[in-house]
């Protein structure tokens, strides 16, 4: 039976000259996947473009898979906060401002090195850290919309909000990833607009 490669850094850094090499270590990670792919990259690889020794690399990496889920962390944990920058301040704004809102947020989100984002999914075995950060992000986007719909609940056209968040935020999230990672998709303003249209129209007619 074959043993599965360690997915978990082997250690974190406690140093600004450490936390300095991991980053460039991932920095690394990023480039050398967009460049070459995720079955070329290796961690001799990695390591001479970061600029440091393969035995730096291992002191924190224990594989190239966790190395990869590392950086899937840190993609992720930078498409979260510019989500949740942009929806923060909208929680009383109008129905159309605040789902413009989230819309725009997804669409920024999405676009977070959008290269090294299609090498996640269509390259990367899923070694379960890919399914961890979307469930994160779905779980935050989730949240956010459940509050504000919470809050608005009178002015809304649906009465079953369970399942409006539902819709919400996987019809917002399906349209932006499908348009971002097609070649010739709507342009921004046009996709915006159009996902905008659709679900204020879900949620409230009138509006």
């Amino acid at each position: 039976m074959l043993q599965k490669p360690p997915l978990s850094p082997r250690k974190k850094p406690v140093q600004a000259r450490s936390q300095a090499t991991v980053d460039a270590i991932l920095e690394a990670t990023a480039r050398v996947l967009v460049d070459s792919g995720y079955d070329r990259a290796s961690t001799n690889r990695i390591a001479d473009r970061a600029g440091v020794s393969i035995g730096s690399l291992y002191q924190y990496f224990p594989s190239k898979e966790s190395l990869v889920g590392a950086l899937i962390d840190r993609h992720s944990d930078e498409m979260l906060a510019v989500f949740l920058r942009q929806v923060a301040a909208v929680k009383d704004a109008p129905i159309h401002e605040a789902v413009r809102a989230v819309v725009v947020a997804t669409v920024d989100s999405h676009l977070v090195e959008p290269k090294l984002h299609r090498i996640f999914e269509e390259q990367v075995p899923r070694i379960g850290k890919l399914a961890e950060s979307l469930e994160k992000l779905d779980t935050h986007a989730s949240s956010a919309v459940r509050a504000y719909l919470l809050a608005h609940a009178s002015e809304l056209r649906v009465k079953d909000l369970e399942t409006a968040i539902f819709v919400v935020v996987h019809a917002v999230e399906a349209l932006v990833h499908r348009a971002v990672f097609v070649q010739r998709g709507p342009t921004r303003d046009a996709l915006v607009e159009a996902i905008v249209d659709l679900v204020t129209r879900f949620l409230a007619e009138d509006q």
